[in-house]
């Protein structure tokens, strides 16, 4: 993908024209300090796309969701921090009184209000605080790139970093934008979006063409990442086009304007997922796995999750320990047959690149130079399967002694 032709801007969720956005403190949380309550609002009835959690339990903000979206349209997104929704006798009741009474403050329809949840699983919400916090919300709502922020803010748990990101780019002779905001660090496990994550376009596209645009970004990006191999109740990655860009609208899923609109999601999507990779619970440094040479692009990424997704890798890597046995161990349980003779591997960054197993057995190597190079802020673990020419990237973090603190007493 040539990135060369896209530019980060400021702005998140607000760059693209049509939006507006804020979070606030409406009381969810204990801690008045952190705000719990985010709004996204646009001009008018956008095209829409949702993917969701596959875990078999989810969410009651995922079940409306889903529902809500089953038309492609959407106009409005709100998300509260502190609580899940989840596993509870009335999730649906107060997910859909939230969605009723932002529709009603804004006078749309129900089923245009995206709802999602955060927070500690199991536990009834109470929704007052949600009700008291929409007409304050409304009044403060913001097309800028602080209303953006306090949104980023607003929809975070245990992050220790807001994310949020925003492109410009040309398309059909016009230039169009296009943001996000996301939240996770922990339970995060691949198969979907894994955490919660809100994108907005001014890009005139087809509901079902930007279903398959979204999609097609997730495979390469939210799919391939992994904290803790726990998949979430509650994820949900959804996306808002305004078409206020003036492009013509992209009614196909090819061509030079797709594939402009395309390659602009899948690199918005990359820069949230791995800094949601690099902000793992307990997080010292970020990991990608890189294989190639496989036999095809699902053999790939099957192997690249498996090493991403091993805790004896994640804390050699912790330790700074170039222990390459774990990282073939766990290419030979992904369930991909390989040979395992031809396989080579070795550790990257930006201290430089060293080989520690070639054609499947052991390769001399300096411990010292291993230690700078395990060191650094980004490692790469990169896997050369010489068996094809398919390859995949997964994303992921160390293992500390953090993270069992954090998840020891989360609910306290």
């Amino acid at each position: 993908m040539n990135t060369s032709i896209y530019t980060e801007i400021p702005g998140g969720v607000c760059a693209a024209e049509g939006f507006k956005a804020y979070g606030i403190h409406a009381g969810m949380r204990k801690n008045a300090a952190k705000l719990d309550l985010a709004m996204i609002v646009a001009d008018n009835v956008c095209n829409a796309a949702g993917v969701f959690t596959r875990n078999k339990v989810f969410a009651a903000p995922v079940g409306v969701t889903r529902a809500h979206l089953a038309d492609g349209k959407a106009q409005a997104v709100i998300c509260n921090s502190g609580n899940a929704n989840a596993c509870t006798p009335d999730g649906y009741e107060t997910a859909n009184a939230t969605c009723k009474a932002l529709a009603e403050a804004l006078n749309i329809k129900e089923n245009n209000v995206i709802v999602a949840s955060t927070g500690v699983i199991g536990v009834s919400l109470n929704t007052e605080p949600i009700m008291k916090g929409i007409p304050v919300l409304l009044e403060k709502l913001e097309a800028t790139a602080e209303g953006s922020d306090k949104a980023a803010l607003a929809i975070m748990t245990t992050d220790t970093k807001k994310k949020e990101f925003s492109f410009s780019f040309e398309c059909g002779g016009k230039t169009v934008k296009l943001g996000g905001i996301c939240k996770g660090s922990g339970m995060i496990h691949p198969n979907m979006g894994t955490m919660l994550c809100f994108l907005t376009t001014d890009c005139a596209i087809a509901s079902d063409v930007l279903n398959t645009a979204l999609h097609a970004a997730i495979d390469d990006t939210f799919n391939m990442v992994t904290v803790d191999g726990d998949t979430s109740t509650n994820d949900t990655v959804t996306i808002l086009a305004s078409g206020k860009a003036g492009n013509d609208e992209i009614t196909a899923a090819e061509g030079e304007a797709y594939e402009a609109f395309a390659g602009a999601l899948k690199l918005l999507c990359y820069k949230l997922a791995t800094s949601i990779a690099a902000d793992g619970e307990g997080a010292t440094k970020l990991l990608i796995c890189n294989v190639t040479g496989a036999r095809n692009t699902e053999d790939a990424r099957v192997l690249a999750k498996s090493v991403i997704a091993s805790s004896l890798v994640k804390a050699a890597m912790f330790g700074a320990d170039a222990n390459w046995g774990r990282v073939i161990c766990a290419l030979g349980y992904s369930g991909v047959d390989f040979d395992t003779s031809k396989v080579d591997i070795s550790f990257s960054s930006a201290k430089g690149t060293l080989p520690v197993c070639k054609n499947g057995g052991s390769f001399e190597f300096s411990e010292e130079f291993a230690k700078e190079v395990l060191t650094e802020k980004t490692v790469e673990i990169n896997c050369e399967m010489n068996d094809g020419d398919a390859s995949a990237q997964a994303y992921g973090c160390d293992l500390s002694y953090e993270y069992v603190r954090i998840n020891g007493d989360y609910r306290s």
